[in-house]
């Protein structure tokens, strides 16, 4: 009798990430994860309890990783416009820099599922969140050194910089080259 595969589950989340990034949830066949991650689908079942349990997981952890990249380039130091700028030509060099094209995977999901899936709307709702936090907090940074107008809503300009970043991922997705993306961050930065 030959013994079961083992594997490492937090391994098995970041491949099942990458294939639902690429295919999408609903494209993506539970045969397509047990390629790609190399175990049955009894240990797929016992491990993630569903392909809906695993993609949940997935979108989790893509949602941490792009929080954090988010994060690092507006935590770096510099005037505000400045870091809020290199966040959005952080995330579209990213973004264009895969040969697959496949943008973000927070926005995919949103434009498929939103309102009918409840459980993947609310994780990309909080990721959506947890980025305007992150704009908002540089934004009112901006305006107590007399960067950015103290008149101007930081809520509503983090709002504004959260939509820009869905834009620009989907325009990522089809673009050439960088000249598009650039001018639209020119345009958004220039309004701040």
């Amino acid at each position: 009798m030959t013994r079961p595969k083992q594997f490492d589950p937090d391994v098995a989340v970041e491949q099942a990430m990458e294939v639902f990034w690429r295919k999408g949830y609903a494209s993506t066949t539970p045969q397509d994860l047990v390629d790609a991650l190399g175990i049955g689908k009894g240990s797929l079942y016992n491990a993630f309890g569903s392909k809906r349990g695993l993609f949940e997981q997935a979108l989790r952890r893509y949602r941490e990783r792009q929080t954090s990249v988010l994060l690092q380039a507006l935590e770096e130091p510099g005037p505000a416009k400045a870091r809020l700028r290199r966040a959005l030509e952080t995330l579209v060099r990213t973004d264009l820099a895969d040969p697959d094209h496949r943008g973000c995977m927070a926005v995919n999901t949103a434009a498929v599922v939103a309102r009918t899936d409840e459980v993947a709307t609310d994780l990309v709702r909080r990721a959506f969140e947890r980025n305007e936090s992150a704009f908002r907090a540089v934004i009112e940074e901006g305006q107590r050194s007399g960067e950015i107008s103290p008149e101007r809503d930081p809520a509503s300009l983090a709002a504004m910089l959260q939509n820009t970043v869905v834009g620009l991922r989907l325009t990522a997705r089809v673009a050439d080259d960088a000249d598009r993306p650039a001018r639209i961050i020119d345009t958004v930065i220039d309004s701040l």
